[in-house]
């Protein structure tokens, strides 16, 4: 058994020291928090002719902090119920593998939730308190992501959860406490990112298919079947490319935006990684290009964005 565990953190190439918490993180899902934050922020500047640093920092840093708190409570509730073992593809590992007490992972989950919440305050003193509501429903979502007598993460309606949070909802703060206002373009603009990061999500699900399966759970991937999830992936893929469309050519996005399109590359590469495969070792190529389709495509809107406003057509 303890060969096995050589040769499987030799094939995902893990690392000590350092590494062991690094992973902890869940660097490949980090852009669920960080891109919102960049979009809303840049839309805001670009309608707006606003930008306020310190707010932009600060909610840049309680983002990750919250996206990363929910992954060490996915770590944790998850070994906690038997789901995670050593040979567990897609976690960190920490627990299973590299031998970190299980309180020290929800400890560090509750001071970074701490940390987003000291945050959030300073956001909320230099904006709305209404931000304090929205924060703490989304730090709670959070938490019953993997804790809680009902997980989210077990039900079907997990996609629906990432996306509208982290998508719609967190480029709509980052927009809000810049401008103190909404504008139905900045909802609709965040409609491709939330399904970019809800297809994260449903990635992860496909490759965990079979281990999920035998531990209950009733995910989307699971009620679809494999193929058919990655068929429904591959269809996310080409509604939010389709959205970055028809908004380009309603004068939503700049017509700068077509570089996006550059990212279906990316998106290309997730479909053929996960076709024909079976064995998560073997999808997780697949699950790290999905979380990379979300941050080109993000980076690629901000430079148009930048080039909107800087060179003129």
């Amino acid at each position: 058994m303890k060969e096995k565990n050589i040769d499987i953190k030799e094939a995902l190439n893990e690392r000590d020291g350092f590494q062991v918490w690094w992973r902890l993180l869940r660097p490949h899902t980090l852009t669920a928090s960080f891109i919102p934050v960049l979009i809303g922020t840049f839309v805001a500047h670009t309608q707006m002719q606003v930008f306020h640093f310190g707010l932009f920092f600060a909610m840049l840093i309680a983002s990750i902090l919250i996206q990363a708190a929910t992954n060490m409570f996915n770590e944790y509730y998850d070994y906690k119920r038997g789901l995670d073992n050593e040979h567990s593809v897609g976690i960190g590992g920490t627990i299973v593998r590299d031998g970190i007490e299980p309180k020290t992972v929800l400890r560090l989950a509750i001071i970074f939730f701490g940390i987003a919440i000291l945050l959030g305050l300073y956001i909320c003193f230099l904006s709305s308190w209404w931000i304090a509501v929205i924060g703490a429903a989304s730090m709670l979502i959070g938490y019953l992501y993997t804790g809680g007598p009902i997980p989210i993460a077990y039900t079907p309606f997990g996609e629906l959860f990432a996306g509208f949070l982290m998508g719609t909802v967190m480029i709509a703060i980052s927009f809000y406490i810049q401008t103190l206002q909404l504008t139905k373009e900045v909802l609709l603009i965040s409609i491709p990112i939330a399904i970019f990061i809800g297809a994260i999500l449903l990635a992860n699900n496909i490759r965990d298919l079979d281990n999920d399966a035998k531990n209950g759970r009733r995910t989307l991937a699971i009620l679809m079947g494999r193929e058919n999830a990655i068929h429904f992936l591959a269809s996310l893929f080409i509604v939010a490319y389709g959205f970055t469309a028809l908004f380009i050519l309603f004068d939503i996005l700049p017509v700068w935006a077509w570089l996006t399109y550059i990212s279906c590359m990316k998106a290309a590469q997730v479909i053929l990684g996960f076709k024909g495969k079976t064995e998560p070792i073997e999808m997780m190529p697949a699950m790290v290009n999905t979380g990379k389709t979300n941050s080109m495509y993000g980076f690629l809107l901000i430079i148009a964005f930048i080039l909107d406003k800087f060179v003129t057509m």
